[in-house]
């Protein structure tokens, strides 16, 4: 049993739960501010799952927060933050009020989920504690379930290592003109750093590998303490995962990934895994649903939009097998990726997402996937070669969901994936093995926010793929994230680019832009570039979608 389910058992009174993991408490008992050193905001403000009425809202106390211990520089008592949301900045129409608790078990964060408002529209929501007020974000709620809805925007992005570079591509998305957020995961990297960004220094508590809470929590308050990510998370409600970086790198379910040497051993590693969820828990906008009980957390969901889409959030780590022929690098042959019983999802997540193929009623079915999904073979011959650390080691679970796609009539499903550091588009055929095997499905691979450094237009490695990967329509290896505007009749992806990363202010273009119709699987290429080249025809911009 984890940390926070046996708080609540000691709590134990109506309401306990929520002054546990910080929503609304149903109790009138206030915990006064202490009188703060400094701005306890440090963290921002996000907001997060947006439902038809209501989201949930999310702040850490933080006055201090690169404090060793990692508690930010909170005392141990409980401190009340009331919460507003309103219909405007100035929140002379305020909708909805509350208090939640903020406690030193779940480092003074507060999730509070607010319920009642409008569905489809814009708010604003704001913290208090004590005599600090908290900056101002703002959010929205999604479509009621089967609304007639015309247009949807919304960005994604992943992979954001902060000794990489700077989150300057955050500072352009915060001015997109989006409804959503989704982050594909790599939030954080657990690995130490032995150097900082260009001219700057790491501070110890950086340097050795996180592997226990206060360490996760000091890689959470480091991400967030970035003006551009928390200028991010203000401007739009977040749908949030996680993949490896979050715990350990390549981490499979019980088995530890090929980090910090003592931790993989398997009680161990459980214990470092619980450590990773709660931190996690505690720095992102997620219902009390997600509160992790011990290492295990329940992280993939579904949220519909109206009637133009449902996006599913996969969990692709937590329950799948452990990788095949090794730790999930590039094998040029591996018999064990055929194998029927490796899963990468397990049976009961599988389950569920291919009976919510059958159940939808929208447009456009979304995945919201960890590691890339289409087949990726660096072998220019005959042979084929491929990592074992995404779908292509777990051929089986593959073949199981696109064909239920396929079997169960989808015609516009569409796979959103992180991880590469990479931008590809592509088409997804039901089995790779047959080269008859229809088209069924369309991937968008975004690449990193810095992840990588700079990054290049094209590469060596870009190369080979395009050449021995005909379904691969896209390759490109900068900086960025994707923007993704969707109606009834069409899916265009935009794949932002910044030029560098490694010192702030590049600005940003287009560098390709992909479609995808409705009923017609697969990606076509809007303008602007000759993308299985990397040449650019044009000046290389795409023009925005209208707004």
């Amino acid at each position: 049993m984890g940390l926070a389910r046996r708080k609540l058992l000691r709590f134990g009174a109506a309401g306990s739960v929520a002054v546990l993991v910080g929503a609304s408490a149903a109790s009138s008992a206030r915990f006064r501010a202490p009188r703060w050193l400094g701005d306890p905001f440090t963290l921002g403000v996000a907001s997060g799952d947006p439902v038809p009425d209501g989201v949930v809202l999310w702040t850490r106390l933080a006055p201090d927060p690169f404090a060793p211990d990692g508690l930010g520089g909170m005392a141990q008592r409980p401190v009340s933050v009331d919460w507003e949301v309103a219909h405007d900045e100035q929140f002379r129409q305020v909708v909805a009020r509350g208090t939640a608790v903020a406690t030193r078990e779940l480092a003074h964060s507060v999730h509070p989920e607010v319920g009642g408002l409008e569905p489809n529209r814009w708010y604003f929501y704001r913290f208090r504690a004590g005599s600090a007020i908290s900056p101002i974000g703002r959010t929205r709620t999604a479509p009621a379930l089967g609304q007639p809805t015309a247009r949807m925007r919304f960005a994604f992005a992943s992979c954001q290592s902060w000794s990489s570079g700077y989150y300057t591509a955050y500072q352009h998305m915060s001015a997109e003109d989006l409804d959503l957020v989704v982050h594909l995961g790599d939030y954080i990297y657990e690995r130490g750093w032995t150097r900082g960004r260009v001219g700057m220094s790491v501070e110890p508590q950086f340097q050795a590998e996180a592997v226990d809470l206060p360490g996760y929590r000091l890689r959470y308050a480091q991400a967030k303490a970035e003006r551009p990510l928390r200028a991010a998370h203000a401007a739009f409600p977040w749908l949030v995962t996680f993949d490896d970086h979050e715990v350990d790198n390549n981490w499979a379910g019980d088995s530890p990934g090929i980090g910090f040497d003592i931790y993989r051993i398997p009680k161990l590693f459980r214990g470092r895994r619980a450590a990773a969820f709660q931190a996690m828990y505690e720095h992102q906008p997620l219902r009390i649903a997600a509160l992790p009980a011990g290492s295990t957390m329940h992280i993939h969901r579904r949220y519909s939009f109206g009637d133009l889409a449902e996006i599913t959030m996969l969990d692709t780590r937590q329950y799948r097998s452990a990788q095949a022929c090794g730790d999930g690098g590039l094998v040029a042959d591996c018999p064990d990726r055929f194998v029927s019983d490796r899963t990468i999802l397990g049976a009961q997540q599988r389950d569920w997402l291919i009976d919510g193929f059958s159940k939808s009623t929208t447009r456009w079915q979304i995945l919201g996937n960890q590691v890339s999904m289409g087949q990726s073979d660096y072998d220019l011959g005959p042979g084929v070669a491929t990592g074992t650390d995404s779908w292509d080691g777990y051929v089986s679970d593959r073949n199981t969901i696109l064909g239920a796609a396929a079997d169960r009539g989808v015609h516009n499903l569409v796979v959103i994936t992180g991880d590469r550091h990479q931008n590809h588009a592509a088409n997804l055929r039901a089995d790779y093995s047959n080269p008859e095997s229809p088209v069924v499905a369309s991937e968008f691979i975004g690449t990193s926010i810095t992840t990588n450094g700079n990054g290049k237009d094209m590469t060596p490695t870009g190369r080979t793929l395009l050449a021995a990967n005909p379904d691969l329509k896209f390759f490109n290896s900068q900086r960025g994230y994707s923007r993704v505007s969707l109606d009834h009749g069409l899916w265009r992806n935009d794949f932002r680019v910044v030029p560098y990363v490694n010192r702030p202010g590049a600005p940003i273009h287009t560098r390709a832009a992909f479609v995808v119709e409705n009923r017609v699987p697969g990606v076509t290429e809007v303008s602007g570039s000759d993308s299985r080249t990397g040449q650019h025809s044009g000046a290389g911009t795409v023009g925005s979608p209208p707004r």
